[in-house]
């Protein structure tokens, strides 16, 4: 066949417009029905092949309108924006819980006095409840004065005359014998005194740490009782801490204590005047606010008229109506929840991140036919992770700041947070789609919290649960965004990098540790709980270790090619010891030495199934099976042998017969009333659908409820059937973390390079301590709030307003778990 013949017959496609042309033309509606199915069948396969991810978004999607639904149920709240106190000179009035809308604050609690030049004077009457003024920056305590600026000093009839102060140390005398003190240890002519008989081990290991170390953790002095002991120093008829000195803002200060008993009189000759501590009276001159209970109050002044801004803890009152004496008068305002004012500019940023979102999601499905829409892609989950970190950090500095965003703008913050989660480029597994639906629940109840307590501070832990949700998502996502790309273009960092890196980690988390003994207490410092950072170190430490211990000769055969070899051996155990001795210095409760026998035991499991070691995994199993054995004979048979163990027998004793000790036994008889008064459907028999928005009634009293006992509040509102779907969705995130670890191990074992081999192994083991940790928080947090186990003072994972624990650990574990299962 000639060129000539094939061009001049006609091909088939222009056979088919030929035949087209000669077709009827089709109705509109008809054209229209069939573009509809076949958008429909276009949809229905896209739904088949992301069924998980269609179920996760509408479950989301569901909880955040149940948040946006509570946000628009709650009625109106009132509180007072100024309360303004009109005095001529030479008055005075007492104002307390009622005048000062402050919850933790006493009856009469405060006496405010004009003398007769028109000074406005204050004077603190509660027994219990210190009084902070604040200028400039600087604080002072109400009962309290410097060392350095008296003379003497006298308890009751116990009189000491300061031989020299400064403000690190104080040497006084009595009765022939010469006492110094510096901030940390008590020392009785030149010698330390021996520990007291009921000493714990954590006080002796203190005093036998400050009387050898250079640098000392600081511990008070206090007057009283008939020992000298430890830093106590004994005075006959005087009740036990009648009196105090402490290091407070960098000076060593002497304040009148508050024993249950009679309060000592304690008096200061300083500047040829004596002044009884307990009657102390402080002009407010130069005071730009007061500390109240928990209660801040901005003070302005003009002329007979003082006037108090009340901020934090502040009472909410349903309608704006209370009686006031004639001296005091109240403004009122009503309680936002919808306008932020200064962070009123963050709307617009979740907006841009919102979009961002939206264009790199619609610009990966268009990827495939040309790179531009790929780099699209890229650059807007780019822009969207940044954003959302900036987001969150300004939420978060403006919280601190006092201009907290609006439970609205938190609620956006937050669900944009998760869809940025969930919208990353990557595989949606079931442990990331478990986390977020888990971090959604926790926001509800923490919102329902806030929203239903009588204070107006209760808001700030959803708040703060939102601005950190997102500022780590942000860092999440840049950090998943960096290893897809170092991944795709066959970057990889070398052994000895990583182990350098893992190094400055242990260290950093070990400065933390170091600066919650030196400076902070069993709550953190600083606002943070370095313990979360620690035990996520100690994770990523022994799962290094452990990965290099399969196939150890497989890799760099020269002891200098292995990098930091040191830390293969020292480093897990270093942390390991730091957070046990954490536990048993600065925390009152032995939760932290669980978590670490489950997290230990899990580890040791998962090395036991990865090496084949039956005998192992039999005696660790078995140890587990002997532990569950030995809660159930103690809270079934108890036993009156506790008493000799203690410290520790007390919560034992409160744990076996709570009714027995109603102070300490309180806040386990109040849980279990709440979940009791929750039943299986919740307190409003709609699994907390009506309650939305509503009171919370008598479960916001339960000590720490919104930490601790965050399950006990979960059960009262939805009831038992919405703990068990908690529990499944639990249940289902250990299952997914546990599903990435298998794959791991399993990407390790078919490995034939050694830098494979350690990285799938690596990822194995961390997953595997990442999960214990998890699972340690779920038994101990359940088991508090069911009674099951004693008090034990742990937040749950996911559901306690716990910022620290959620930015420095389940977010890390969750970027980890997503980059672990792409291969990365």
């Amino acid at each position: 066949m000639t060129v000539s013949q094939a061009a001049s017959r006609p091909t088939k496609q222009a056979a088919g417009h030929a035949a087209r042309r000669l077709m009827p033309r089709q109705p509109l509606v008809p054209r229209l029905t069939g573009a509809l199915n076949v958008a429909l069948y276009a949809t229905a396969r896209a739904a088949a092949r992301n069924i998980g991810l269609a179920i996760t978004l509408s479950i989301l999607a569901s909880l955040c309108g149940l948040q946006a639904l509570a946000l628009l149920r709650a009625p109106a709240a009132w509180l007072p924006s100024a309360i303004t106190v009109t005095l001529p000179a030479g008055d005075s009035i007492t104002l307390g819980q009622r005048e000062l809308a402050a919850p933790q604050t006493d009856r009469n609690h405060l006496s405010l006095r004009r003398d007769a030049s028109g000074s406005w004077l204050l004077r603190n009457l509660s027994t219990s409840n210190h009084v902070v003024l604040l200028r400039d920056g600087s604080e002072q305590r109400m009962g309290s004065v410097a060392t350095q600026d008296l003379q003497r000093f006298q308890i009751d009839g116990a009189v000491f005359d300061i031989r020299a102060a400064n403000a690190d140390q104080v040497t006084f005398t009595r009765d022939g014998h010469e006492w110094r003190y510096d901030g940390a240890t008590l020392y009785r002519d030149g010698r330390q005194q021996a520990n007291c008989p009921e000493s714990r081990l954590a006080s002796k290991a203190l005093a036998a740490w400050n009387g050898i170390m250079p640098l000392t953790i600081t511990r008070p002095l206090t007057f009283g009782g008939n020992l000298y002991c430890d830093n106590r120093l004994g005075l006959a008829q005087v009740t036990p801490g009648a009196a105090q000195i402490s290091r407070i803002n960098g000076r060593l200060q002497l304040s009148a204590g508050n024993p249950d008993g009679d309060r000592a009189a304690v008096l200061v000759t300083g500047a040829g005047k004596q002044t009884d501590l307990r009657k102390q009276e402080a002009s407010l001159e130069g005071v730009n606010a007061i500390m109240v209970g928990h209660t801040r109050l901005q003070i302005t002044t003009s002329g007979n008229q003082l006037t108090l801004q009340p901020s934090r803890h502040v009472k909410l009152f349903a309608e704006p109506e209370l009686k006031q004496p004639e001296q005091v008068s109240w403004q009122w305002q009503q309680r936002a929840l919808w306008s932020s004012g200064h962070a009123n500019t963050l709307w617009i940023g979740i907006a841009l991140c919102v979009v961002c979102i939206g264009v790199s999601a619609v610009a990966r499905q268009a990827a495939a036919a040309t790179t531009w829409p790929a780099r699209i892609a890229g650059g807007g989950s780019l822009l969207a992770t940044v954003g959302m970190l900036l987001l969150g950090l300004t939420a978060l500095i403006a919280q601190r700041a006092g201009y907290a965003p609006s439970a609205a703008l938190s609620l956006l913050l937050a669900a944009s947070a998760l869809l940025l989660w969930i919208a990353l480029p990557g595989r949606l597994t079931l442990a990331t789609a478990a986390g977020a639906v888990l971090l959604a629940a926790g926001l509800l109840a923490q919102l329902e919290l806030g929203l239903g307590a009588p204070e107006s501070s209760w808001l700030r832990y959803y708040q703060k649960s939102a601005a950190m949700l997102a500022i780590g998502a942000g860092l999440g996502g840049l950090l998943r965004l960096w290893a897809q790309h170092q991944s795709a273009r066959g970057i990889h960092l070398q052994q000895r990098t990583i182990e350098w890196i893992l190094a400055l980690f242990a260290a950093v988390a070990l400065a933390a540790l170091a600066a919650q003994v030196l400076w902070g207490d069993e709550t953190g410092v600083f606002d943070l709980q370095p313990v979360e950072l620690a035990k996520l170190a100690l994770t990523a430490l022994t799962a290094h270790c452990l990965a290099l211990r399969f196939h150890w000769h497989s890799g760099p055969q020269r002891l200098a090619d292995h990098g930091a070899r040191w830390l293969q051996l020292i480093g897990p155990a270093l942390l390991f010891l730091a957070l046990l001795g954490l536990a048993l210095v600065q925390v009152d409760d032995f939760s932290p030495l669980i978590l670490l026998l489950v997290w230990s035991t899990g580890m040791g499991l998962a090395y036991a199934i990865a090496a084949g070691n039956r005998p192992l995994a039999a005696m660790l199993v078995g140890g587990a099976l002997l532990a569950v054995g030995a809660v159930v004979y103690l809270r079934v048979v108890g036993t009156d042998d506790l008493i000799r163990w203690g410290f520790y027998a007390d919560r034992f004793l409160v744990w076996l017969n709570p009714a027995e000790h109603p102070h300490t036994g309180q806040q386990l008889m109040l849980g279990a009333r709440a979940i009791g008064d929750g039943g299986w459907l919740g307190a409003d028999h709609w699994f907390g659908l009506r309650a939305l928005g509503q009171t919370a009634g008598s479960a916001v009293q339960i000590p720490a409820v919104q930490d601790d006992f965050a399950a006990s509040f979960f059960l009262n509102r939805h009831g038992l059937l919405g703990g068990l779907l908690l529990w499944a969705v639990q249940a289902a995130f250990l299952t997914g973390v546990m599903l990435a670890a298998m794959q791991a191990y399993r990407s390790g074992a078919a490995a034939r390079h050694f830098r494979h081999a350690w990285l799938g192994r690596f990822r194995y083991f961390a997953l595997c301590g990442g999960g214990a940790f998890v699972l340690a928080h779920f038994l101990l947090s359940w088991g508090t709030n069911l009674a099951i186990f004693p008090i034990m003072g742990q937040p749950m994972s996911f559901l306690s307003a716990g910022g620290s624990h959620l930015l420095f650990f389940l977010c890390p574990l969750l970027t980890f778990v997503a980059i672990s299962t792409e291969g990365v």
